[in-house]
């Protein structure tokens, strides 16, 4: 698992979304964070020490880190204030990431990271149980 890790260490920066104001909004975050997430560029840096993983994103107005080991499960307050019980693993090459949510009447999530060239990360989120999602493009920088 941690060999098909190696091809995402690094740093990237979303140049693309699609669906992704749409898809916050299904998650009930308020315009004002919509808007500053969907006009944000935000950079991607993924990297590894002892096991642990950190996948650190960084905005001009917030940075946020999330350290895990595969497979285990963790405690995450999300970016849009969901308290989640959150695991990361590794399907196919892909990393996959499900944040399932502690409180009633808050929406789970699975994530999608994979490289689709060896510069290019796609990165898809669905909200468990509807057919909402949205893609973000990030490119190696």
């Amino acid at each position: 698992q941690a060999l098909k890790m190696e091809a995402f260490k690094g740093k990237f920066e979303r140049n693309k979304q699609e669906n992704f104001e749409e898809f916050l909004k299904a998650l009930d975050c308020g315009m004002l964070f919509r808007k500053a997430a969907t006009i944000s560029s935000p950079v991607m840096e993924i990297s590894e020490s002892g096991g642990g993983w950190c996948l650190k994103t960084s905005t001009t107005m917030k940075t946020m880190e999330l350290k895990f080991k595969l497979g285990e499960k963790f405690d995450e307050h999300t970016t849009d204030g969901r308290d989640t019980s959150t695991v990361v693993n590794v399907d196919n090459g892909k990393i996959v990431t499900v944040q399932t949510a502690k409180k009633a009447g808050q929406k789970s999530t699975r994530s999608i990271r994979e490289m689709t060239g060896p510069d290019t990360m796609l990165f898809t989120i669905m909200i468990e149980g509807t057919d909402v999602s949205c893609t973000q493009t990030f490119k190696r920088i």
